[in-house]
């Protein structure tokens, strides 16, 4: 197989004074109710933390129970922790997707092979191999921005076989649809981020959904006191019905940008590809390599796509900002676009 940097990043692109359309993380700094919930919790920071409170208002929010829910330091502790449990197991990855569970994989010893889509990016259940036993697959899929139907991803289930759903953008589509969240099925793990759509990556939050014994497995491997209090208590506060209003509200504007984006582009006669659902989109031009460089001098900061399986030195993922920030960036590429041509 073709070797990427697995380990590349858009946090990676950004550097002082650019304007950051390379990480996906919506908000520039956690509202301000978020913020006071942390600042709250700074006094209890002598004990050791608990993230029971945390399990059990993930349980409520998806209508599951607590045995079926392990909160995690990001989802990034979810990749190594089931590469972790479930060494030994044939396990494939849906490219092109975020690069992390591959990387966690490897590290982990398994002997990783890649479906790779192309065309429109949409999962097709049949190019999976039928001895597959460790599934990963995006929805909305990061960087293509495609969201798989439901249908699609259970298609995959076999006995024996467990599906890996990565669902860290989900929360940024309106409606969440296609959404395994809320239902318990047996060989489904569903993985859920807080850090995108509240301005926390630097804090590391998110959760796990699966079948109970899958959820023991993962306790088993994963280190003690990994979530910190903090992040246990913010994945409480970002569960309450308030803030799951305000995330469908960041949901709806965010699509709006995201067509403003799409329409600024396709003025510029660049490619979207795809059908973008997620907050960032995929675009596929000659010299996007050079491109890329041009925007930093200009002072934007995009995501290269030569580092996910799949694509190559003609794709960036950019990400979707809000109006005034998306005017001055598509300013600025048409600008740059003459000196790539």
């Amino acid at each position: 197989m073709a070797e990427y940097d697995l380990h590349h990043h858009g946090d990676t692109e950004v550097g002082a004074g650019l304007v950051d359309l390379a990480v996906n993380v919506r908000l520039p700094e956690p509202p301000a109710w978020l913020r006071q919930e942390l600042a709250d919790a700074l006094t209890g920071l002598a004990a050791y933390p608990d993230a029971s409170e945390a399990t059990a208002a993930v349980a409520e929010r998806h209508g599951r129970s607590s045995g079926e829910v392990l909160v995690t330091a990001g989802a990034a502790e979810a990749f190594t922790l089931l590469a972790t449990a479930f060494r030994g197991r044939h396990a494939v990855v849906v490219h092109p997707q975020f690069t992390e569970p591959e990387a966690a994989l490897r590290a982990a010893g398994h002997d990783v092979r890649r479906v790779l889509l192309s065309g429109d990016y949409r999962l097709d259940p049949a190019l999976v191999p039928e001895d597959a036993e460790l599934v990963f697959a995006g929805n909305p899929t990061n960087p293509t921005s495609v969201l798989h139907p439901a249908s699609a991803l259970l298609a995959l289930t076999r006995p024996g076989r467990l599906v890996v759903v990565d669902e860290a953008f989900l929360d940024a589509v309106p409606g969440e649809p296609e959404s395994l969240a809320g239902q318990a099925i047996p060989g489904v793990v569903v993985i859920r981020s807080l850090t995108k759509t509240w301005g926390i990556a630097g804090l590391r939050a998110g959760y796990v959904l699966a079948e109970p014994d899958v959820v023991r497995k993962l306790k088993a491997v994963q280190p003690p006191w990994s979530v910190s209090t903090l992040s246990a208590r913010a994945v409480v506060a970002c569960c309450r019905q308030a803030a799951l209003d305000e995330a469908a509200q960041l949901a709806v504007a965010a699509e709006q940008d995201r067509e403003n984006l799409v329409a600024g582009l396709a003025e510029l006669g660049l490619k979207v590809l795809g059908s973008p659902r997620a907050p960032f989109v995929l675009v596929e031009t000659p010299g996007a390599d050079r491109l890329r460089l041009r925007l930093r001098e200009a002072g934007y900061a995009v995501r290269r796509g030569d580092t996910f399986p799949g694509l190559g030195s003609d794709h960036l993922r950019i990400a979707v900002r809000d109006e005034g920030v998306t005017a001055g960036f598509l300013r600025a590429l048409a600008g740059v676009l003459p000196q790539v041509s």
